[in-house]
């Protein structure tokens, strides 16, 4: 089982700044695309950012030159940097990972998901 475990998130002001991320452990064979997506109360969950293993990014159009997303193939990570935060962006942020296991065809993982608050 491939597990994907989130930490950062939190409270912050509009026009402010924070940092997420994510490592995926167990029984991995290749991680091919990892990211994150968001779902605010009420909507549908979103895509925010995807990370290639080539490192080819994709960016909601909401978070185009706001977030940034990075990755580190050697230590199976991805992080998301959030700036200029907006009310708006308030969510539970998801990581995500397109990946396979040893002996397991390649499928979606999720983690559990870490809460951003965007209040003054």
């Amino acid at each position: 089982q491939v597990q994907l475990v989130e930490s950062g998130g939190g409270l912050v002001q509009p026009g402010g700044s924070l940092r997420l991320s994510c490592a995926a452990s167990g029984s991995i064979f290749s991680i091919y695309t990892m990211g994150w997506y968001r779902q605010a109360p009420g909507k549908r969950r979103e895509l925010v950012a995807t990370i290639t293993s080539g490192g080819s990014t994709n960016y909601a159009d909401s978070v185009k030159g706001r977030f940034t997303g990075s990755r580190d193939n050697a230590k199976n990570t991805v992080t998301l940097h959030m700036n200029s935060l907006k009310p708006e962006d308030t969510a539970v942020y998801y990581c995500y990972a397109d990946a396979s296991e040893l002996h397991v065809s390649r499928r979606d993982y999720w983690g559990r998901g870490t809460q951003v608050t965007v209040s003054s």
